[in-house]
């Protein structure tokens, strides 16, 4: 394709653009908007159920040449899914963004308290806070903990704009034994939100992407509007414990259209770091008073 004008490629989610190094633009390339002279045009999902395609999307006033696009970067997309990349860890190349060597040295799963997913003793089922006090959740359960490497990683899939870590996430998320148990489990699998300011500055809501992930093709569970997050506080990072529990207080919603879906559901909740647990407790707490049965938390990394 030619263009006759510079091109600037921005993410699928509103938002800055990607900062890539060659390989991971090539790997995320199919992923993008084209933005020309005259405006943003954003591509539509593939029609599906049978022939005629491009005849259903001529009729909904889109243009044929999108539906060409599309299919050409599908195409691209399952090529350039070969391509070799660097390993964040090892830094060893070719391999995927994190090696399966480092996977299984760095994410061997440990044991956790079953509603807090802090680490505990073997043997021991729940720590001593959620055994005195009601946790907030019905069970918890994280991959590896907040450390080396996955620190870094975690810091660079969610600040330095790489999405296509979520492949390598999902896998640790995957290595636990309950992981498959929970998603089948869940009636309904919701990504923590973002604000629409948070949003817009970060380009991609990475537990969106972490729950399209764990779920593959399927996923009639997934709910991304469901739960939202109307209304917009400082970053969580930098706040001690009792700062965190107040900013996140009253800042979660459901979507009135959407609330009939929680009632008697199983949830599950997604989300990448889990420290204090202050915003899936209160997650948890506006999903339960909107009907829902029981909430759990599927998380990739847990602070000490």
């Amino acid at each position: 394709v030619r263009f006759q004008a510079p091109v600037e490629r921005l993410p699928i989610h509103p938002g800055g653009g990607l900062q890539l190094d060659p390989v991971q633009t090539l790997r995320h390339a199919p992923g993008h908007f084209f933005v020309q002279p005259g405006g943003l045009r954003q591509i539509d999902p593939l029609p599906t159920g049978g022939s005629g395609g491009g005849n259903r999307w001529r009729q909904r006033g889109r243009h044929p040449a999108q539906y060409i696009d599309l299919v050409l970067r599908r195409l691209f997309t399952t090529l350039t899914n070969q391509l070799p990349s660097q390993c964040l860890v090892c830094r060893r190349w070719p391999a995927e963004p994190v090696c399966s060597a480092c996977l299984a040295r760095f994410g061997t799963p440990r044991r956790r308290c079953a509603t807090c997913a802090l680490p505990v003793p073997d043997g021991v089922a729940r720590c001593g806070a959620c055994t005195v006090q009601a946790p907030a959740l019905d069970a918890c359960h994280a991959a590896v903990d907040y450390g080396y490497p996955w620190s870094a990683v975690l810091a660079r899939f969610k600040f330095g704009q790489h999405p296509g870590l979520v492949t390598a996430l999902a896998a640790l998320l995957h290595r636990l034994p309950d992981t498959v148990t929970l998603l089948n489990q869940a009636t309904l699998v919701l990504p923590m939100p973002l604000s629409r300011e948070r949003l817009a500055e970060r380009g991609f809501n990475q537990s969106l992407l972490l729950a399209q992930a764990l779920l593959g093709a399927q996923r009639r569970q997934l709910d991304a509007q469901l739960l939202c997050r109307p209304v917009h506080r400082l970053p969580q990072q930098a706040l001690t414990r009792e700062d965190r529990l107040r900013n996140v207080r009253g800042v979660f919603a459901v979507a009135p259209e959407s609330a009939h879906r929680l009632l008697q559901a199983r949830v599950l909740l997604v989300d990448d770091v889990m420290t204090t647990g202050a915003s899936l407790a209160a997650a948890a707490q506006v999903l339960r008073q909107a009907g829902a049965a029981q909430v759990a938390a599927l998380v990739i990394a847990r602070t000490a």
